[in-house]
């Protein structure tokens, strides 16, 4: 197995947050916390919602902010769901 992919995590994007980010998903550095990821990664691509807004899935199951980003993982960031 490439070392490299287990020492990434592939980030998932949703609704607006895909739209900022102008991809659906990527795959980086797997390291810190997963408030820190959201974090950098709202700079990097300007997502508007703060991290009060959102809810975060690791590998399938609700996550809470605080907990480490694991290599290997699949995090998604999930922006409140508008209905109609």
């Amino acid at each position: 197995m490439d070392s490299a992919a287990t020492d990434t995590v592939t980030v998932l994007y949703f609704a607006s947050l895909r739209d900022a980010a102008g991809v659906a998903s990527e795959s980086l550095p797997a390291q810190g916390e997963l408030r820190g990821l959201y974090a950098a990664l709202r700079g990097r691509h300007g997502f508007a919602l703060p991290i009060e807004r959102l809810r975060v899935a690791v590998d399938g199951a609700f996550a809470r902010w605080d907990d480490p980003v694991r290599a290997g993982s699949e995090v998604a960031f999930i922006p409140p769901v508008s209905g109609g």
